[in-house]
């Protein structure tokens, strides 16, 4: 089906940016996932919605980060990004891809760590 493995993440000072990379392979492209989904985990929380784009590059994201992360896709490259800009030290989790194929395929997620 479809495998996702997310990039870019790293440690950053608050106020600082990163762009993290969701890449698929296999037999499905970006293309043809209808919505594609970043997620992040905090030490010790819930995994959280933080963005999702459409395939008609409809997006959502969560009030907390609105302004701040853009979340796009390059059909091209088979690859989503989230930019995220202005980070805060409560950015600070892993972060996650899912596609929703009617079934969840989830990235093994990337870490991002915001420094005070």
């Amino acid at each position: 089906q479809v495998q996702l493995v997310e990039s870019g993440g790293g440690l950053v000072q608050a106020g600082g940016s990163l762009r993290l990379s969701c890449a698929a392979s296999g037999s499905r492209t970006i293309f043809s996932i209808n919505t594609i989904y970043w997620y992040r985990q905090a030490p010790g929380k819930q995994r959280d919605l933080v963005a999702s784009i459409t395939r008609t590059g409809s997006t959502n994201y969560v009030d907390s980060v609105k302004g701040r992360f853009t979340i796009s896709r390059d059909n091209a490259k088979n690859t989503v990004y989230l930019q995220m800009n202005s980070l805060k030290p409560e950015d600070t989790a892993v972060y996650y891809c899912k596609a929703d194929l009617g079934f969840e395929v989830w990235g093994p997620g990337t870490l991002v760590t915001v420094s005070s």
